[in-house]
């Protein structure tokens, strides 16, 4: 809303919509009420958006709504919700912002005071956590990693520690290449499922270690085709305790009556040759537990 919070009450509503992602059965009844009612739908694509008009009987006006016109705070969008129309916000396929536009379009409608609702639905990285058999309670969503490997595997590095189930987007001609770069820096054994083409004729839901996901795909053009969705587990502490010999162990409880919990495991790591990773854990616990 605006700075104040308030609401222009004389303001159209902004709906954002979710469609589907593949299967048209997975479209809301309040999401086909609200597409027929407003002034005028913001499509992501105007001709892909246009068969999923026509084949539900929607009338309704179609006007593209990208990366470039959406940033105007004066876009015909806004200029009509502030005359009092409603307008509706679509992607391509399921919710709208998750990897698409729409972003800076509701920035400016919640700036200007405009009511921004939404209208929950199908969204492809939701369908592939709750099909994967990961831990669901708290996960991470990363989108499309970067195109170029140097930059791709640098930032799953800075994902190789993180405990939370990762969700990642990944178009079909880099599939194969991003699941060889997990397995390199996750591990090959780290779980995983691919979900691709989601709710469509030929949906996979395929779980595997990264390295035989990895190898399974290659084996296989048809599941090089279509948007996929990799859903990872999280990294999992070892058995710190177990695997840190008591000289090791010994070091680092000396190093902790001095020093920070980060720079006593790093040179309890010079010292010992026990990773640092390792330490690092181990040396949290022993905090957290008062040793």
């Amino acid at each position: 809303m605006t700075a104040t919070g308030d609401v222009n009450s004389a303001a159209g509503t902004l709906y954002v919509v979710a469609t589907p992602i593949g299967n048209l059965e997975d479209i809301s009844a309040r999401a086909l009420r609200v597409l027929s009612e407003v002034a005028l739908i913001a499509a992501e694509d105007t001709r892909h958006s246009a068969r999923l008009m026509q084949h539900f009987g929607i009338a309704t006006p179609l006007a593209a709504c990208h990366e470039h016109n959406e940033r105007d705070e004066g876009s015909r969008f806004i200029k009509r919700l502030l005359a009092g129309e409603d307008v509706a916000l679509i992607s391509d396929a399921g919710t709208p912002l998750i990897s698409d536009p729409g972003y800076h379009l509701v920035r400016h409608c919640r700036a200007a005071g405009i009511r921004v609702v939404p209208v929950p639905g199908a969204c492809a990285l939701i369908a592939a956590l709750c099909a994967a058999g990961l831990p669901s309670d708290r996960f991470i969503f990363e989108g499309f990693l970067p195109a170029k490997q140097t930059a791709r595997r640098a930032r799953l590095e800075e994902l190789k520690l993180e405990p939370r189930t990762l969700i990642f987007y990944e178009a079909p001609h880099r599939i194969l290449d991003s699941l060889e770069d997990m397995s390199a820096v996750f591990g090959s054994d780290r779980p995983a499922l691919l979900g691709r083409e989601l709710t469509k004729t030929f949906e996979t839901l395929k779980g595997l270690p990264l390295g035989a996901l990895h190898a399974w795909v290659a084996s296989d053009d048809n599941q090089q085709r279509g948007e996929c969705v990799v859903t990872v587990g999280g990294w999992q502490a070892p058995d710190s305790d177990a695997a840190v010999d008591a000289n090791a162990q010994r070091v680092l409880n000396l190093l902790l009556g001095e020093l920070p919990v980060k720079r006593a495991a790093a040179l309890a790591s010079e010292i010992t040759g026990v990773r640092k990773n390792l330490l690092y854990q181990l040396a949290l616990q022993k905090k957290n537990s008062g040793e």
